[in-house]
């Protein structure tokens, strides 16, 4: 596929309303499930079962787990013994989720897609395609494109989705959004968010190593480019390596980064600038560490122009940060600080000072609320109507695309502004970077 598609309608829809079903569309006209009746239980395919996929194979085994994908057989040993147990009927596993949707595919209502961030597209999509509802943790994909191609698959099957972020499943920034959009702080000018992390490093590829004893290697690489097995990848740390994970912004900014992108409706820019401000090391195989990143957004409707400050962790802690923190006895983690004309409020949905929070009216209710976590809101869309919150048309797959354009800036290196253009997907003004929108796959992992 193209890397240059034109794609206008990719941010134009619930971003907007910030949450509001406008994805109903996709909804509209009755699903054939292959479950026996729309109450029936969903039957769910796990991809990936370490780390959140645990969370994917207990919700799974709420519905009827048909299949489970895992690469390290003594990881797949622990979840049949003691997950899946005497579950009946017994899933069928595999450790190629290619194989597994061919396979099973009649037999399938939803994915729950839980790997190493650069197979989440190659399994998510093929899902799709075969016209199943997708879930993916976050970050939705592993570069900027792979973000458009779900977006854009989701469309045209007519597909439930969601990604899997937590926070915006639950009160906290809903209640945020209504209170600055009430006009709780005045207009926000900047925005600054720790994500609380340090992946990447410097240096060239370790030495080679045998395969571990049980690893199906082929299948944990996917669609990255063949390398040999070697220390610093599985289970975790492929969070540091380009070719396998997206580094801090990647990993923790769908979580911290989705506070004002979602309040702020900043997908409704369609172009914006992205620079980087600070990093240290990195490699052609390794993510730069220390980065600051600054987005600076247009205006959206009435909503001013706004600059979006992004820490790989607290060590980085600006100066109004800290000045804040003293002043107001508090203590910054992972957080977000909005900066108003009329003064201070945070990412946990309070003014700051706290007597501020007090005397300023509560505002109305209204943003649809999820139905549960990611999974369970999206098995509630799946079984009812309506759109998952997180779904990769209105919000995952503009999130994560904004984010990801992080990567670019931190590539181009410190001193160079970013101009993005979000219909064109693409790098105006320095056209080197725009190698970094997609990547290369391997034959038969396509995306």
């Amino acid at each position: 596929m193209s890397n240059h598609y034109t794609r206008r309608g990719f941010l134009k829809r619930g971003v907007a309303l910030a949450g509001a079903s406008t994805a109903a569309v996709l909804c509209r006209g009755p699903y054939i499930l292959a479950a026996a009746a729309p109450k029936a239980k969903l039957g769910v395919a796990v991809v990936g079962g370490g780390g959140m996929g645990g969370y994917s194979v207990d919700c799974a085994l709420r519905e009827r787990l048909v299949a489970l994908v895992e690469v390290d057989d003594g990881r797949l040993a622990d979840i049949m013994t003691k997950k899946v147990k005497d579950h009946s009927p017994t899933p069928k596993v595999y450790h190629d989720y290619r194989k597994m949707l061919d396979e099973c595919h009649k037999g399938i209502d939803v994915v729950l897609t839980a790997t190493p961030d650069h197979n989440h597209a190659p399994a998510a999509i093929r899902a799709i395609n075969l016209g199943k509802h997708a879930f993916c943790q976050k970050p939705l994909a592993h570069n900027i494109r792979e973000c458009y191609e779900l977006a854009k698959a989701a469309r045209k099957h007519r597909v439930h989705t969601q990604m899997g972020n937590q926070r915006h499943c639950e009160e906290g920034y809903r209640r945020l959004c209504e209170y600055l959009w009430a006009g709780a702080i005045g207009n926000v000018t900047e925005t600054h968010t720790i994500l609380g992390r340090n992946f990447g490093g410097s240096g060239g590829r370790p030495p080679s190593k045998p395969v571990p004893q049980g690893l199906h290697w082929d299948e944990w690489l996917g669609p990255a480019p063949y390398r040999d097995y070697h220390d610093g990848l599985h289970p975790f740390s492929w969070r540091s390596w380009r070719q396998f994970g997206t580094g801090t912004v990647g990993d923790m900014a769908c979580h911290h980064i989705d506070a004002p992108f979602w309040s702020l409706r900043l997908g409704l820019a369609k172009r914006f600038t992205v620079e980087c401000l600070h990093t240290k090391g990195g490699s052609e195989e390794m993510f730069p560490q220390d980065n600051i990143i600054l987005w600076t957004v247009p205006a959206r409707g009435k909503m001013p122009p706004v600059k979006v400050y992004c820490y790989d962790h607290e060590g980085l802690k600006p100066e109004v940060m800290k000045e804040t923190e003293q002043k107001h006895d508090r203590k910054f983690g992972e957080f977000t600080l909005f900066v108003g004309d009329r003064g201070l409020m945070g990412s946990d949905s309070r003014i700051i000072p706290e007597d501020k929070h007090k005397a300023f009216p509560v505002p109305d209710k209204i943003i649809p609320r999820a139905h549960g976590g990611p999974i369970e809101d999206l098995y509630h869309a799946i079984k009812n109507g309506g759109t998952a919150c997180s779904n990769f048309i209105d919000a995952a797959g503009p999130l994560t695309a904004f984010i990801l354009t992080g990567h670019l800036a931190v590539f181009a290196g410190v001193g160079k502004k970013i101009e993005w253009d979000v219909a064109k997907m693409r790098c105006t003004n320095l056209p080197e970077v725009n190698q970094y929108v997609g990547r290369t796959y391997r034959k038969g992992w396509e995306v």
